[in-house]
């Protein structure tokens, strides 16, 4: 049987207002997790001013 997976990816940008990172993150990865989401990896972004997460899940 195979699984059909649904992607997501969602970047957190580094802010000097608007609370600590560790926060932002938390709070989005408790959002998107009730939702059924999954994190499969985070990145930093190229220019390292966001974090890029990387969510999935099955359909």
């Amino acid at each position: 049987m195979s699984r059909r997976w649904q992607y997501k990816v969602v970047e957190l940008p580094y802010k000097v207002f608007g609370g600590k990172l560790n926060d932002r993150a938390q709070a989005e990865l408790d959002k998107l997790g009730a939702q059924g989401w999954e994190l499969v990896s985070v990145v930093q972004s190229h220019y390292a001013d966001a974090l890029r997460m990387f969510l999935k899940k099955e359909n």
